[in-house]
């Protein structure tokens, strides 16, 4: 390897241990040896003949000249990204794979099923979902689109509003013949209410109530689960419950309260030259929410 290709990869090296300052959680970020990371790091402050970190037992730090090139790299990989991008979307097929990330909720409730349809209809088109909460900077990692729920969404991509929804407060009827049904807000604090990670607080149009949660789960699927098992009250999005409250499994509490509304968004980085894979399946997607709101003349918020 050339000596201007192994700096290369030194400084790519030193921006991973700089983001995360920590050489063991680089080095697992990277799949490399801790050794091998520090050596690296090691060659090229002795390359530059700069110290790029300031090391201590417990911590480290950049130095003045770590965080110049810490944000330099930062541009050479959102550089380099756009490029890949750009590259792997310079096609007129309908073929190929798309990246996604997307909330767990939103992918089971209708993610696969959207790929599968596209699918069927372009066998050659592929797709890796990432299924997470974690709220990914498509501008600085590779998804070719993200699904976001959200009423601000970002300035900086092409976002399109796939449908609009609200939440909702619900418990399965074994649960309410036990601990009674609530009929005002302040009624929550007798029950026992199943919550997203660390929530303490529901709120109901402008009134915030504090609430009894013997367990948090950062899963709303998981929390509808302990719902069905009749262990506590929920409050979640709505298409994640429907078929539950239109079997009767679930039952919508406190109707008459406001419960706040969200949408939903499918967003992707600005492309000059889109490829057709990636602009056929934004419309397929957009098209594919438009005939389910076809299907349901009957607003779901009156299950």
């Amino acid at each position: 390897m050339s000596r201007e290709h192994k700096k290369f990869e030194r400084l790519f090296l030193f921006s991973e241990v700089a983001k995360q300052l920590s050489f063991t959680e680089a080095a697992a970020e990277l799949g490399i040896s801790r050794g091998y990371l520090s050596e690296q790091i090691r060659q090229l402050e002795q390359e530059l003949g700069r110290a790029l970190l300031i090391r201590t037992t417990r911590s480290v730090k950049l130095t003045i000249q770590g965080e110049m090139i810490l944000a330099s790299m930062g541009q050479v990989k959102a550089d380099l990204l756009d490029l890949d991008r750009k590259i792997r979307h310079d096609n007129e097929d309908i073929a190929g794979r798309i990246r996604i990330t997307a909330p767990s909720q939103f992918t089971q409730r209708y993610l696969l099923d959207i790929c599968h349809e596209f699918n069927a209809q372009h066998p050659q088109v592929n797709f890796s979902i990432d299924c997470s909460y974690t709220l990914y900077d498509l501008a600085k990692n590779d998804f070719d689109l993200a699904i976001r729920a959200t009423q601000n969404p970002p300035q900086n991509m092409v976002a399109k509003k796939l449908f609009e929804y609200q939440q909702v407060c619900c418990a399965a009827p074994e649960y309410l013949e036990k601990a009674g049904t609530p009929i005002h807000i302040d009624d929550l604090q007798r029950h026992k209410c199943l919550t997203s990670a660390e929530q303490t607080q529901w709120t109901f149009g402008s009134k915030t109530i504090a609430i009894n949660s013997f367990m948090s789960v950062n899963d709303n699927h998981m929390l509808k689960t302990q719902a069905l098992l009749a262990r506590g009250i929920m409050l979640g999005p709505l298409y994640l419950v429907d078929k539950e409250l239109q079997q009767g499994r679930l039952r919508v509490i406190l109707p008459d309260e406001t419960m706040s509304q969200s949408a939903t968004y499918i967003v992707h980085p600005q492309m000059i030259n889109q490829s057709a894979r990636l602009s056929s399946f934004i419309q397929f997607t957009l098209a594919w929410f438009k005939q389910q709101r076809n299907r349901e003349p009957a607003r779901l918020d009156k299950c």
